[in-house]
């Protein structure tokens, strides 16, 4: 639908722009998963010059593919009847929650231990299950980059751990269509999953390079 931008003073009515911002933030509050935490959804300012014929019908807010998870998203805004129209808005999520927090920064591939975290309310970006809370959930995890002190966890901050190690025997898979190729090799280097390490096969003692896909089985190329 086009977007009807009038001359500044062409009516002497125009569409209240702040009912636009309320309709963004209003479909952005219903869309929200978790209803017993704060959120805070704030619609960008639009530029006051706008001047847009007023809708007889109630405004229609869409959104505009996800973004929650980042705390931004771009919802569209049209007015069905009429002269119709459509504005786009960016509208910000934070979210007031427990989340855990590093007392000290973290190297990359560190593990976090309970010592390394304590438990801070906050209001954040995004959505409330985007952050960590429970210290159970980083048992058996890594981090995927170094991280300075006060960093409020994340699920995409974590990865697996470790799930071969140097000097374990593991299994080296290669496959071709349907025809599968095991054999037994000797890890050189360490990875988690889905990273690239190197191993030696035990019997012709070449040494190849294949990726970690579960704990001791590393898959190499034909």
């Amino acid at each position: 639908m086009a977007l009807a931008a009038l001359p500044f003073a062409a009516h002497a009515q125009v569409q209240s722009l702040e009912a636009i911002q309320t309709a963004a933030e209003q479909f952005v509050r219903s869309s929200l998963p978790e209803k017993s935490v704060k959120h805070y959804v704030t619609a960008n300012q639009l530029d006051l010059r706008l001047r847009l014929d007023p809708c007889a019908a109630p405004l229609e807010a869409f959104s505009q593919g996800t973004g929650m998870n980042t705390g931004r998203m771009t919802i569209g805004v049209r007015c069905p009847s009429g002269n119709p129209w459509t504005i786009y808005v960016p509208v910000t999520i934070e979210v007031e929650t427990s989340v855990l927090v590093l007392r000290r920064p973290l190297s990359r591939r560190s593990r976090v231990e309970l010592a390394d975290v304590e438990p801070q309310v906050r209001r954040v970006p995004g959505l409330a299950t985007v952050f960590i809370n429970d210290v159970a959930s980083l048992k058996g995890h890594r981090l995927k980059r170094s991280l300075p002190v006060g960093t409020a966890l994340t699920v995409d901050m974590l990865q697996p751990d470790v799930l071969v190690r140097r000097g374990q025997q593991v299994t080296l898979i290669a496959a071709n269509g349907p025809v599968q190729i095991r054999a037994q090799g000797e890890a050189l280097t360490e990875g988690a999953a889905d990273e690239r390490v190197r191993v030696r096969n035990v019997s012709s003692l070449k040494v190849v390079e294949g990726v970690v896909e579960s704990s001791g089985i590393v898959r190499v190329g034909l």
